[in-house]
């Protein structure tokens, strides 16, 4: 026990020089998080189960010999969803274990006893979680270029992943964060998120996609994944311009922007609330 408490004091002191010496705080929790993340295998391992993912994906759609122009467009499009899908989940599962993990770990009272605001831990952890987004994006670049080559899409596919995939992640791991923070245990901000993702997700696996008329364009516009996943299908398959579809986008963002102000804004009460730690 005593072991325990001299680390985790030195731990705190190591971030205390950190943050006098290197910086902003958060800056400097995000590159202890994303320390953590890959050189323990997590963040490796994750992207490793994406690639199996991705590969799977391509060599189905690579052995059809028989694709025309549009049926090519149509599989990069179908892999770049996935790509967009999967990258975001792995990124909500560690959003979604950045507060409540370190909870149960024990450690976050040794993280709240550094000099650093709650409101840096917050958009550092959010940070670290997105770097496994970026990763995963790069590690597609590959298999979107061997499906798209033919037909000249493989840059506009690439683009429209980048910002499109960077605004939903963003999203849904300041959701998963913010989920993490209010939860009692991390099983239950696990299964929160994972319910909440597929709950967004369902809808775009639907036969025939959402209802038709008015109404169905207005469940897909409320519904930040779905309303993503529409708007890179608009554009590559459909042909549709940039600017002509970006209305679907304002779901996504809106999502980003409620959920990342309410987790700066009040993640400074909830670090504390259940950090077991009085404090400013």
């Amino acid at each position: 026990m005593t072991a325990g408490l001299s680390g985790r004091v030195r731990n705190a002191e190591t971030s205390a020089d950190a943050v006098r010496g290197d910086g902003p705080g958060w800056r400097v929790v995000a590159e202890q998080e994303c320390r953590d993340l890959w050189l323990s295998g997590r963040g490796p391992a994750l992207v490793f189960a994406f690639s199996l993912v991705l590969s799977v994906m391509t060599y189905l759609a690579g052995t059809n010999q028989v694709l025309n122009f549009l049926e090519q467009r149509e599989a990069v499009n179908l892999t770049l969803q996935v790509a967009v899908a999967v990258g975001v989940l792995v990124t909500l599962v560690v959003a979604a274990d950045a507060i409540s993990g370190e909870r149960e770990r024990g450690t976050l009272e040794s993280l709240l006893l550094t000099p650093v605001s709650r409101r840096a831990i917050v958009i550092g952890k959010m940070a670290a979680a997105l770097s496994l987004w970026l990763a995963t994006f790069v590690v597609s670049v590959p298999y979107l270029w061997v499906l798209g080559r033919g037909v000249s899409v493989v840059g506009l596919a690439l683009l429209l992943g980048l910002l499109v995939g960077t605004l939903l992640a963003v999203a849904l791991a300041a959701l998963g964060l913010l989920i993490s923070t209010v939860s009692s245990s991390n099983k239950v901000s696990l299964a929160v998120s994972l319910f909440v993702l597929l709950a967004l997700f369902a809808p775009t696996q639907l036969p025939g996609g959402a209802p038709k008329g008015w109404f169905g364009d207005l469940l897909v516009r409320l519904n930040p994944v779905d309303a993503a996943l529409h708007y890179l299908t608009a554009v590559l398959v459909t042909g549709h311009t940039w600017t002509r579809d970006l209305s679907y986008l304002l779901s996504p963002l809106f999502t980003a922007v409620l959920a990342g102000g309410v987790l700066v804004a009040a993640g400074t009460r909830i670090v504390r609330l259940h950090g077991g730690v009085s404090g400013e």
